[in-house]
């Protein structure tokens, strides 16, 4: 009985407390609405970035949780007020974009594995489960498949500085490589994104409340603004890499296209805008080419223009699919199985443009750039 008396001794007395139960509420927790997330804890860029995109991915799935018929007219303080602390600090927008739903949007299963979609898997997801998870990953092939032509360009830029058309010409035929590597991974889509599901139930979750007539004056972010704002939705148009190739390249665009691309510019991440910059500010490649009356220069300069061209043939070949088929399926009624799709964008680009008007102007721009030799 020796052993038991001493246990009793050394044994803490019984208390709710020790396991988070109420004396009011019992098992109940009491007041469970949290207070409001608050950003001071957050150390770093990387989680900055984190917290961004889940916010973004809460605040679409939020505003159009009931379609486009009814979407949400304000976000809640609780979430208007951290997002947009988030990204004044980040410079970004108060909406998802491509920095949140493909740069910041992926991890590998198997961190030793290669960079395949079979070894990728979101971070965060909308509905449009396999559809959605295969677009998201096969746009962060097309972002690595850029890596070669954006260190490309960057070898470029130094080589007219030094004065090296050695260094030049390598660096123009990998940069042409890496756009067709570009076009290939874009390729990808066909194998891995359903056309109707996209069109159905994804898009409508990547729209966002400018030039978007199921959100005509915006959206009222409470606790920041008392009148709505309004932001431009997810486009392909917020990834850096044709812009850089443009800039470098010397492609002029019509002043509506040039409009729309440099207001994506605001989208984007502000240290890949001052990228943009400074390649903007560089020697004129153009101009170093026909000064040059290099001949091999010229060639593999409107081969990367041809590429480059290339890409926004098959790009409109993919948005024809994915956009102006899907959207005649489904007034046929064919994609009975799916949600009556957003009839808003209709036939529009997730960003709010004509987008195939839009992909034809950039692409027979991207033509007209091609360099003849003189004489």
């Amino acid at each position: 009985m020796e052993p038991q008396s001493q246990n009793l001794k050394t044994a803490p007395f019984l208390t709710l407390g020790r396991f988070h139960i109420s004396e009011d509420y019992g098992f109940l927790l009491p007041n469970p609405l949290m207070p409001l997330l608050n950003c001071q804890f957050l150390t770093g860029y990387r989680e900055w970035r984190l917290a961004r995109l889940v916010l973004s991915f809460i605040t679409m799935g939020y505003v159009w949780q009931d379609g486009e018929t009814q979407p949400k007219e304000i976000l809640p303080r609780n979430l208007a007020l951290p997002f947009v602390e988030v990204s004044r600090n980040l410079g970004l927008p108060p909406i998802l974009v491509h920095s949140d739903l493909v740069l910041a949007n992926w991890a590998t299963r198997n961190p030793g594995g290669p960079l395949e979609i079979r070894n990728l898997d979101t971070i965060i997801s909308f509905p449009g489960g396999e559809s959605l998870r295969g677009f998201i990953l096969v746009t962060v092939l097309v972002e690595k498949a850029a890596v070669p032509g954006i260190k490309a360009l960057v070898q470029a830029v130094n080589a007219i500085l030094q004065s090296s058309p050695d260094s030049l010409l390598q660096a123009l035929q990998r940069l042409r490589v890496s756009i067709q590597d570009i076009t290939g991974a874009l390729g990808q889509m066909h194998d891995y994104v359903d056309p109707d599901i996209f069109y159905a139930v994804i898009r409508i979750f990547l729209s966002g409340w400018k030039d978007n007539p199921a959100l005509p004056a915006g959206l009222v972010y409470e606790g920041v603004s008392k009148e709505p704002l309004s932001y431009s939705g997810g486009s392909a148009a917020q990834s850096t890499i044709l812009h850089a190739f443009d800039e470098f390249l010397g492609v002029r665009h019509s002043k509506e296209s040039a409009d729309f691309l440099h207001r994506m510019r605001d989208y984007m991440p502000p240290s890949h805008r001052a990228f943009l910059e400074e390649i903007c500010v560089a020697p004129s490649l153009r101009t170093h080419i026909m000064s040059s009356g290099n001949s091999q220069l010229l060639t593999a300069y409107n081969q990367c223009v041809e590429s480059l061209a290339a890409l926004r043939t098959y790009h409109l070949a993919l948005v024809t699919k994915y956009l102006i088929t899907a959207a005649s399926r489904a007034k046929a009624q064919r994609t009975s199985h799916l949600p009556r799709p957003p009839q808003a964008l209709e036939e529009r680009g997730t960003g709010g443009t004509a987008v195939v008007s839009f992909l034809k102007s950039v692409r027979d721009k991207t033509l007209e750039t091609l360099l003849h030799p003189s004489g």
